[in-house]
């Protein structure tokens, strides 16, 4: 009766790994008991998912390097990965969520969220143009929720007009607001094969982790852009400013346990330093207790299952 916060199940969010490079599902080893999944193999799990009552997905695309190129052409491939997972989705289940990941590292052989300019930075505006463009793609596909996760600045905005126009009203955009340019990516770049032999500064566009106020400007910029929801990434490390965020705005918040959230509770559980179960259970909580509406966390079975 006296227990203030708790998770439901309704406040996870599932990301998914699909791979055009594996005929089954294939495991990652940097995050255990999360895979890769080919199209038909995700298809025959999706109804144990909505059995434990998760029903939201976010997709994120593996593609084969010889796709990659450095403009990251293949984001804008009707038949690309991704967007051929959401029509099979969608064509057998009616009470799914999908959202789609709209940032070009998956695609680029560079390993940047966009294209690059001659002195090899990213390209904002031409980034932008590229994203819109998935945007409306991933729409005609069957996502109920576009989700730009590249940091350029007014893309928000540029997509929300570009969906609209073209009668796609209901499409709503989840903003990766408050995007830092953070550690604890590691695993997931190795989960979307976009791990390269040095290590990638992306600092010129994601957010620095000591700045406060910079977090809280984007997430302003974002909200007069038309964003329907937005987004805190890292979580935990973050607690703070998903705190603020929920204070100031009237949109729902968002939070993602990122990758190497999930990896580093599963390494200290291995090595018997912590319970597994009860630390992710504590860490979801504290993202939920500071202000977050939903929690994108590869703990989404595990927790599910539990509660």
């Amino acid at each position: 009766m006296l227990k203030e916060f708790s998770i439901q199940k309704e406040d996870l969010i599932l990301p998914l790994f699909i791979s055009d490079n594996c005929s089954d599902k294939e495991s990652i080893d940097s995050m255990p008991e999360v895979f890769r999944w080919s199209i038909n193999s995700l298809i025959n799990q999706m109804e144990t998912w909505l059995d434990i009552g998760i029903n939201t997905f976010a997709l994120f695309p593996c593609i084969k390097s010889e796709k990659k190129c450095n403009l990251g052409n293949e984001i804008l491939d009707p038949e690309s990965i991704c967007y051929k997972a959401a029509k099979k989705i969608k064509e057998k289940f009616s009470n799914v969520t999908l959202i789609a990941d709209l940032a070009l590292d998956p695609f680029t052989d560079h390993g940047h969220d966009g294209v690059l300019d001659q002195f090899d930075k990213v390209d904002n505006d031409r980034t932008i143009e590229i994203l819109r463009k998935a945007a409306l793609i991933a729409a005609k596909s069957g996502f109920d929720i576009v989700a730009p996760s590249d940091m350029m600045d007014g893309r928000v905005g540029e997509i929300r007009k570009t969906l609209d126009q073209d009668g796609f009203h209901k499409i709503a955009i989840l903003a990766y607001s408050a995007k830092f340019c953070s550690s604890y990516y590691g695993p997931f770049r190795d989960a979307i094969s976009s791990s390269q032999n040095k290590p990638i500064d992306k600092s010129g566009y994601q957010l620095d982790p000591a700045n406060f106020r910079e977090a809280m400007l984007e997430i302003k910029l974002d909200e007069q852009e038309g964003a329907d929801i937005l987004m805190v990434k890292p979580a935990e490390p973050y607690l703070d400013v998903i705190k603020s965020a929920k204070e100031t705005s009237s949109l729902p918040i968002a939070a993602y346990q990122v990758s190497g959230e999930y990896s580093r509770i599963w390494a200290a559980s291995k090595l018997g330093w912590l319970d597994l179960d009860k630390c992710a259970h504590e860490s979801l909580l504290s993202i939920k207790r500071a202000g977050a509406d939903m929690i994108l966390t590869y703990f989404a079975e595990r927790i599910a299952k539990l509660i």
